[in-house]
Parts: structure tokens; C-alpha cells; sequence
């Protein structure tokens, strides 16, 4: 089941991203973050961007949303995606399924375009961005690093229409 971001899946959240940050150099943040600190950036991308969470019974497996791509008043429908998956429930069609909601969305809230931002090599992300219609535009080098090594970024945008 989808569905729109609640209190109660604070938790859920956090432990799927933390676990991303600490063993994975998919998301760039390197130090874990408390509940308190997620739950108030889910306040804050939640009240004015679309925030969608997948359940099995009733086990959070995997969230995703968009938030403003950039601050300026010409970007303002221009927005940018976020996904995350636990990593036993990967392979299982869940990303589709939570990114094609997010993509219906974003289209009912007037959003024109959307870029993902993706670690270089993480094919998964990339398959599945690919699938829904995202075209590659910039590839920045060496612009992160993590776990002592540089880190490549791939932007993909979606023109919606």
C-alpha cells in the first residue's frame, strides 16, 4: 500500500536512511542521523511537496519524495526526487510502484520538471530512472567523497507534461 507520509513512520525512516549512510555511498551525508532531525525534515518537505511511504503489511519498506530543486523564484516548478528502499525489500518492483506515484503527484501539483540527483554507479537507481521516462543531463566528477574515495553525480531530469 502507498500512502502520504505520517508521524508513525518517523522511525522506519530513519533506520532505512542510516543504514544507506553507513554502508553505502548513495547518499552523501556520513554521520547518522537522530529521529528527531529526520522528523522535522519530513515536516518540511511534507507540508508543500508530495511525501509518499510503501507498506507491507504494515512494515514501511521504502519512501520517496520531491522537494523544490532549487531556492530561486524561476525554479519553482522544478523539483527533485528522492527514493529509498530498505535493502532486503530492493529487486521487488516497490521503486516503480512508489516513484510512478510520486510521478502522479507531481503532475497534480503543477510540478513541470524533475531532476534526480545520482551517485555515479548506482545502477539501480539509474535502471529504474530510465524506466520511467528520465533522461540523463549532467555528469559531475569527483564532487563528493565518501568511504575515502570520489564520488561521481549523475543528474536525470523528466519533463512532465
Amino acid at each position: 500500500m502507498i500512502r502520504k507520509v505520517e508521524t508513525q513512520d518517523v522511525k522506519a525512516i530513519t533506520d532505512i536512511y542510516n543504514q544507506y549512510i553507513a554502508e553505502t555511498d548513495i547518499t552523501f551525508e556520513t554521520e547518522q542521523l537522530d529521529e528527531n532531525t529526520i522528523s522535522k525534515r519530513i515536516n518540511s518537505i511534507s507540508v508543500i511537496c508530495p511525501y509518499l511511504v510503501y507498506l507491507e503489511d504494515d512494515r514501511l519498506l521504502g519512501y520517496c519524495y520531491a522537494h523544490p530543486w532549487k531556492e530561486r523564484a524561476a525554479y519553482s516548478k522544478s523539483y527533485e526526487t528522492t527514493i529509498y528502499i530498505s535493502p532486503e525489500s530492493k529487486g521487488k518492483g516497490i521503486g516503480t510502484k512508489l516513484m510512478k506515484r510520486l510521478l502522479s503527484d507531481c503532475r497534480q501539483h503543477g510540478i513541470h520538471a524533475l531532476i534526480a540527483c545520482i551517485t555515479a554507479g548506482n545502477e539501480a537507481s539509474i535502471r529504474l530512472h530510465e524506466k520511467l521516462g528520465f533522461c540523463k543531463v549532467s555528469h559531475f566528477r569527483q564532487v563528493g567523497m565518501k568511504f575515502d574515495k570520489w564520488l561521481d553525480v549523475v543528474d536525470y531530469e523528466l519533463i512532465l507534461e
